[in-house]
């Protein structure tokens, strides 16, 4: 396998790559020449990429609940020579009313989506300065667009990293690093397996929480239509873009919801234009 100049190969950083979008990520990359710093919590999960593509595959083991070894990693990372791309990519989502959800799980939940993630950024953005550029890209959801009942702390952990990247896209800007929010639907990456689920109680059995985690128990694979191998081939080819979007939406499902909650919300905004004037000083 032929391996390009340093003119051509770029290092990428990817969180999460031991299965679903985060592999094919850090396949599809290795497929075209680059080299990836991958973490995982599993590493024998990536053997078979290590015997195929050597030295250009190196494999961290990382807990985002645990913010020293985000700094040992990512220093461990740079250390090793600049980084042109990061993905914030793992992730997971507990299920269940927001009642039922313990403490340990919601603070589980933001470390994992939101304070990882603003960490990993952070470690990044000054040697992406210092080379002239770079590129940031933030793995959110349809679910950092739109709410649906059972997913409060998931909901809380990907507004926030939409909130965060936004305003972090506009203060780099000047630096030639970019930062891409990808909006996906429901895709074939094993995510659902993954989910974790609160005790369930009576109270909520029969409300909009017990129908809709009887929908996510009982969904079968057709119910996830992204390709994953298509979504990580579109996020690389967006990487190659001079002007990349600030936000991706990628699959039918999540396009329909986004316009639809985006429709709903500007709607209730223009009901209020009256009153947002009337609250002004009057002169």
């Amino acid at each position: 396998m032929p391996v390009p100049s340093d003119k051509t190969s770029r290092h990428w950083f990817v969180t999460g790559a031991s299965g679903g979008l985060g592999r094919h990520l850090t396949e599809h990359a290795l497929r075209n020449g680059d080299r990836v710093t991958a973490t995982v919590r599993r590493p024998a999960a990536l053997d078979g990429l290590r015997e195929t593509y050597g030295a250009r595959l190196t494999v961290e083991i990382l807990d985002l609940t645990r913010p020293a070894d985000v700094d040992e990693v990512t220093g461990r990372t740079l250390r090793s020579g600049p980084v042109d791309i990061v993905v914030n990519n793992a992730g997971y989502a507990v299920v269940g009313a927001a009642e039922e959800m313990t403490t340990e799980q919601m603070r589980d939940q933001i470390e994992v989506l939101l304070l990882g993630p603003m960490a990993i950024t952070r470690a990044f953005l000054q040697p992406m300065r210092e080379q002239g550029g770079g590129r940031i890209i933030q793995i959110s959801s349809v679910g950092g667009q739109v709410g649906i009942p059972t997913h409060s702390s998931y909901h809380a952990g990907k507004w926030g990293l939409e909130g965060f990247t936004e305003s972090v896209s506009r203060e780099v800007s000047d630096f030639n690093v970019h930062l891409t929010l990808v909006e996906p639907g429901a895709t074939r990456t094993g995510f659902a397996s993954a989910l974790q689920y609160t005790t369930e109680t009576t109270v909520y059995r029969d409300t909009a929480v017990g129908r809709t985690r009887h929908h996510l128990e009982t969904a079968d694979e057709n119910t996830f239509t992204g390709d994953p191998a298509k979504l990580a081939a579109a996020i690389y080819d967006t990487t190659r873009h001079p002007s990349p979007p600030l936000r991706l939406t990628l699959g039918s499902d999540a396009y329909g919801a986004i316009h639809v909650a985006l429709t709903e919300r500007l709607t209730a905004l223009e009901t209020q234009k009256a009153l947002a004037e009337s609250v002004a000083f009057t002169h």
